[in-house]
């Protein structure tokens, strides 16, 4: 008798263990199922987005390194694939990420000359995912404006010098930027965007919009906006978002087949869904994995955005 209760305890112990292992492993995906049935998100109903032809000149407008990546990568692939001219301008070098330089230096506070160590590790990262993506080192752009101080050059004082508590500059600290020594103010900023936008004469403008979450990618869409206006190019811009809720996307980590769906934040947008040839996603992570200051600290998040589809807008608001 009590053989087989002990019996029954083991096979009880082991399909609990089985269950609750089938369960951590899916849970993510059911997560994001009913996420999007609770909110009535889909990917199906979505329109497929043009693909992008071989006279393109493709200019993505990348707050941060790494941006460029995780939102239109596959975009990147395809209309390289197709021989059209891409280019990527950094607006930041993402020198704000303290827990990274924390990390990398090995002390308990950063500030200063480590921020600015990490800003040339993170410029590295983006020129060695350039060079994954298929795109020439002379057509990557670095400004090396201050990371989380792109809010305050574009709604404050567009003359006021601002300076950044992490590298404590008030000037581009890079000798690889577009403008080493450019003072930090509103102007300066607008005037380098202005200027990328001239030399390099796009025909597709790949940039956050305006309803991102982080307040770094909502300045750059929202200056990025009105210079396509001023241009009388409104209708070339496209527009993404890597910052939406707090938990999208949904499923964290790597799912290559699972869709990436709009996140409730920006979803009245007028979205589209560029589906992506496996070997597209496959190289996407590869891209993705040479930002390693950025893959120590929230890989699981970073990988997630490498799905069978990438999301474009056709309007940086909703109507």
């Amino acid at each position: 008798m009590r053989t087989r209760v002990a019996r029954a305890v083991t096979l009880g112990t082991l399909a609990a263990i089985l269950v609750g292992a089938f369960l951590y492993v899916n849970a993510p995906v059911f997560a994001a199922w009913w996420y999007a049935r609770q909110f009535g998100l889909s990917v199906a109903s979505l329109p497929e987005a043009e693909p992008l032809g071989g006279s393109e000149r493709v200019l993505v407008f990348s707050p941060h390194p790494d941006d460029e990546v995780l939102c239109c990568a596959g975009m990147l692939l395809q209309a390289r694939e197709a021989g059209a001219d891409v280019w990527i301008v950094h607006v930041t070098v993402g020198d704000a990420f303290e827990l990274a330089a924390i990390v990398q230096e090995r002390r308990l506070r950063a500030v200063g000359d480590p921020m600015v160590k990490l800003g040339e590790r993170r410029l590295a990262e983006a020129r060695a995912a350039a060079a994954v993506l298929g795109v020439p080192e002379d057509h990557v752009i670095f400004l090396g404006f201050p990371d989380r101080g792109l809010r305050t050059l574009v709604l404050g004082d567009q003359h006021a010098l601002y300076r950044s508590r992490f590298t404590l500059r008030t000037s581009v600290p890079y000798a690889e930027a577009r403008s080493p020594g450019l003072a930090y103010t509103g102007s300066n900023l607008m005037a380098e965007l202005r200027a990328v936008l001239d030399e390099v004469g796009p025909t597709v403008v790949l940039a956050p919009t305006p309803r991102d979450a982080h307040p770094d990618h909502r300045a750059i869409g929202q200056l990025v906006m009105e210079l396509l206006q001023e241009r009388g190019q409104p209708e070339i811009g496209r527009w993404w978002i890597v910052h939406g809720d707090s938990e999208w996307p949904l499923p964290k980590g790597v799912h290559p087949s699972q869709p990436l769906f709009p996140p409730l934040r920006a979803r009245t947008l007028p979205w589209e869904r560029f589906d992506l040839e496996p070997r597209w996603v496959a190289t996407k992570l590869l891209a993705i994995d040479t930002y390693r200051s950025q893959v120590e600290m929230m890989r699981r998040f970073l990988v997630s955005f490498a799905r069978r589809n990438e999301l474009i807008s056709s309007a940086p608001l909703a109507p």
